[in-house]
């Protein structure tokens, strides 16, 4: 069977896997789905009001051809980005394949559909509601880390000058529960080896692999528990955290207030 066959199966039988099983193991979430992903986050990772941890990872592909530097990556390799939300079970609630790998996390962020349908209010979730154990009314929020623009949905760490106590706490209680990506992450590189070399094919055909890869994933955890896919490396961060003590104009201010109300509530609020 020659490689141009083979290519071809492999082809319809990955866009068929996508069409029929992304509707049941990665559907667009509804409300009732973010109110059950925040429940997991603030129980397993005393996070609450979280509706997904964000991040990127830059998939090795082969140099697509014609495509100049467009792929090739700050890490000097080439590149598609894969840019994940995922749930407290390191589940991938909704991903964006095919970032050109010269893009930062936050520009890939910016032009995916994740961004437009969190900024004109088409993701729905839920309306802000009183953080556990207070009267503090706060917005449900996806955590990413300082590659990520503030948004008033979006809370990323404080910058790293200038911290003082209760801003290194809030960075540590958010890092503890953006760790479900970079576990989901490390899960699916572990276990589909293709992604520990380049995927030697053209670039539209390698979105449609990671896209199942993802999905395949969900339907592992779906049917047999995400505990024993855990390894060493991604067991879960301990409770008792101990420190060493680009949007403009109002969405940027509102945004800020919103960070130092979640800043305000883990300090009064410690585990």
């Amino acid at each position: 069977m020659g490689a141009s066959t083979v290519g071809q199966i492999v082809k319809e039988v990955v866009n068929v896997i996508w069409e029929v099983l992304h509707p049941i193991h990665m559907k667009v979430p509804d409300e009732s789905d973010f109110l059950k992903i925040t429940d997991d986050f603030k129980n397993l990772w005393d996070f609450p009001n979280c509706i997904g941890s964000i991040d990127g990872k830059h998939v090795r592909v082969q140099s697509p051809a014609h495509s100049g530097t467009m792929y090739y990556n700050y890490k000097n390799f080439f590149s598609i980005v894969l840019q994940a939300l995922v749930d407290a079970n390191y589940k991938f609630i909704c991903i964006d394949v095919g970032g050109y790998g010269k893009q930062s996390d936050g520009g890939t962020f910016r032009a995916s559909n994740l961004f437009l349908y969190l900024t004109d209010g088409r993701l729905k979730i839920p309306e802000a509601c009183a953080l556990p154990n207070s009267d503090i009314i706060a917005p449900f929020v996806i955590i990413g880390d300082e590659a990520y623009p503030l948004l008033p949905n979006l809370l990323k760490p404080y910058s790293r000058k200038r911290l003082d106590a209760d801003k290194e706490y809030f960075n540590a209680r958010l890092s503890r529960a953006r760790r479900t990506v970079e576990c989901a992450f490390g899960i699916i590189y572990s276990k589909w080896k293709i992604l520990a070399t380049s995927i030697q094919t053209a670039p539209t055909l390698a979105d449609v692999i990671i896209k199942c890869i993802c999905l395949l994933h969900n339907v592992i955890i779906d049917r047999e528990g995400i505990e024993h896919h855990l390894t060493q490396n991604w067991t879960l961060m301990p409770r008792n955290i101990v420190t060493n003590q680009t949007v403009a104009g109002q969405q940027n201010q509102t945004a800020e207030n919103i960070r130092n109300v979640f800043k305000l509530y883990f300090c009064h609020n410690p585990i």
